[in-house]
């Protein structure tokens, strides 16, 4: 077996998942066995830095592309929860990653308000209908979850295949990024579109970002008492926005949704939560004070900077970074993947140790999803680098 790779139990079948036992009625899931990616987000002490990868379970990986063959779609793989439990374990079945994130698209929210969502081969999301006018924004409401019932399933579904190996992230996109593809109706080059609508009816705009908010929000708590263990806003396009429109259409927002979250999973234990927003370093210090316990960074983020400003000291308040390396630094050579790797351990500087108090904590992870044409042996290069370098730098050598 290539060195940095893992096997784990196959995945249960539905009727396998349907005959675990239940506590008077309540979910139970097997007793974890890795918290090292929680601890993290706690701010706890650790025996070595822990790692996951946005985008793990994904078009890189030749398996994935066997399921999907097989789906006939990616919303049919996403729908179906016997696919999206597969994809969800592949990338764990090959690398000794210390955390599962839920197989899913940030926009299922809006296509549960109705506005159509497909992908065609080669190309990104689409909607069938935009929000671009008064009578689409007055249409809108949070929807009904039932009709994500299927991503719900989905995360049951992988936290009793994942059987306690590494805990399960949850996930949504941010209100703000939702909004962007509902307005443009696909992915853009300008936002000319949704900026727009914000410059000229920022009236139509709240009233698109307050149900996106409250929708989110009701989707992630689902998520969390289906089994998810953490749960992470992907503000994916926060960055492409002026410093005072940041504040006030994207960082309000995602506040909103971080307001109403659940904070127990339903094995009484807390649920981190987790910010992402690319190109978001501009606005750390702000950031800062949301209630959330980790904070992620993209690559162009400084991690030393970062710390000082929100990381917070032993004992103290402060938050759990996530990040940072280039995704593009995979398709260098596998030495050079470790070096890079290394910077990035060594740029946040000594590890907290002290498991009597919490202190400034690091989690390993890509500074955007990773690229679909990643080679694998190269992310296993960058996993065995994070876990041994991590754990040497907190051995003092």
């Amino acid at each position: 077996m290539p060195l940095g790779l893992t096997r784990i139990k196959p995945w249960p079948t539905r009727g396998e998942r349907a005959m675990r036992p239940c506590d008077n009625g309540r979910m139970t899931f097997a007793p974890l066995q890795n918290d090292t990616f929680l601890r993290a987000c706690r701010r706890q002490a650790t025996d070595y830095t822990p790692l996951w990868l946005m985008r793990q379970a994904g078009r890189y990986l030749p398996e994935y592309k066997a399921t999907r063959a097989r789906a006939g779609s990616f919303m049919g793989l996403a729908t179906n929860v016997d696919y999206a439990t597969e994809v969800t374990l592949q990338p764990l079945d090959r690398f000794p990653l210390d955390a599962a994130i839920l197989f899913s698209d940030i926009l299922t929210v809006p296509d549960a308000m109705g506005l159509g969502l497909s992908f065609a081969e080669g190309e990104g999301p689409r909607f069938a209908r935009v929000v671009r006018d008064e009578a689409a924004v007055a249409q809108l409401a949070v929807p009904d979850m039932e009709k994500l019932r299927y991503v719900f399933d989905a995360v049951t579904s992988i936290r009793r295949a994942l059987d306690g190996r590494v805990p399960l992230i949850g996930f949504s996109g941010s209100p703000w990024t939702l909004a962007c593809y509902m307005v443009e109706g696909k992915g853009s080059d300008d936002y000319r579109l949704v900026k727009t609508l914000m410059y000229s009816r920022p009236d139509l705009m709240h009233r698109i970002l307050a149900v996106n908010a409250d929708a989110v929000a009701a989707y992630l708590n689902a998520q969390i008492a289906a089994g998810a263990q953490a749960v992470m806003i992907f503000d994916s396009w926060g960055g492409v926005l002026a410093d005072a429109a940041f504040h006030t259409f994207s960082l309000a927002y995602t506040r909103r949704v971080l307001s109403q979250l659940q904070r127990t999973g339903v094995d009484g234990t807390d649920v981190p939560r987790i910010v992402f927003t690319k190109g978001g370093a501009l606005w750390l210090e702000a950031m800062g004070g949301l209630d959330c316990e980790v904070l992620g960074l993209d690559w162009t983020a400084n991690l030393a900077r970062a710390r000082t400003l929100v990381g917070g000291t032993a004992g103290g308040p402060g938050k759990a970074l996530q990040g940072n390396i280039d995704p593009n630094v995979l398709f260098a050579p596998p030495e050079a993947i470790a070096a890079e790797a290394r910077t990035v351990l060594d740029s946040f500087g000594a590890p907290h140790t002290d498991r009597t108090t919490t202190g400034p904590t690091h989690i390993f992870n890509l500074g955007h999803g990773i690229s679909q044409f990643t080679p694998p042996e190269h992310v296993a290069a960058l996993v065995e680098t994070v876990h041994s370098h991590s754990r040497a730098q907190r051995a003092g050598r």
